[in-house]
């Protein structure tokens, strides 16, 4: 779990993508709706697709959308637009597809954190509240894993952690933190599968930065508009 939420950040972990229309979207602002706040290689985004995400990220974590600051905004439509350039990869490659029973799974996980959701009818009451269809949440599920599936297609085969840098991890790090916590001394034959699963998702990490910053420099990439990240047309729940 921690591993699908880390990546999910950064995709989406990082990545994640992230990928919510108003619930209560006064008539007269409808225009905000279709406002286009991104193009990427000419397909464009608009804001209702970043309203979407804004919803969408903070049902999956449990949030509500009035906690997203500004900062927090303009990070989920920059994911919207690594998540459109990652999208365009993701044709020409090969890995096993999100199933449905995958997708529901997660979804069930993201469900838990809601006590009104435990049965069907509260569940279907908070995603009428948030103007959200299950299907369309499925999809996005869907997506989302499939984008993290496609980075660790691209990325994960060329990382090699050898044991010295476990060795080092467990000397610098994960002993001092086990002192300072105040637990009991583990041997590293116990943990050093976790510690290299560790690194191996830092670096993957690292490495996806450098390659959306790459996507980024060979896609033709704008954000019309001055205001585009003013929070507009984005309703609290």
């Amino acid at each position: 779990m921690r591993r699908v939420q880390t990546k999910m950040t950064v995709v989406a972990a990082a990545l994640a993508g992230l990928l919510i229309a108003s619930a209560f979207l006064p008539v007269a602002r409808a225009e905000v709706i279709d406002r286009i706040v991104a193009k990427v290689n000419g397909h464009i985004i608009l804001h209702s697709d970043w309203d979407d995400a804004l919803r969408y990220e903070a049902l999956l974590n449990g949030h509500t959308v009035n906690e997203f600051t500004a900062d927090d905004r303009r990070a989920v439509l920059d994911r919207l637009i690594d998540q459109e350039l990652l999208g365009e990869q993701m044709k020409a490659a090969a890995f096993q597809h999100c199933t449905v029973a995958e997708a529901t799974a997660r979804l069930a996980e993201a469900r838990r954190q809601y006590p009104e959701a435990a049965t069907d009818e509260g569940w279907q009451a908070l995603l009428s509240r948030l103007q959200l269809a299950e299907k369309d949440l499925l999809a996005h599920v869907q997506t989302q894993i499939d984008l993290m599936r496609l980075v660790d297609a691209h990325l994960r085969p060329g990382v090699q952690i050898d044991s010295k840098t476990v060795e080092a991890y467990y000397r610098d790090k994960f002993i001092p933190q086990l002192k300072q916590s105040g637990a009991g001394e583990v041997a590293l034959a116990d943990v050093s599968g976790k510690i290299r699963e560790l690194l191996t998702e830092e670096k993957v990490n690292e490495l996806l930065v450098s390659w959306l910053q790459t996507l980024r420099s060979e896609s033709k990439v704008s954000m019309p508009g001055t205001n585009a990240f003013a929070g507009e047309g984005v309703q609290s729940q």
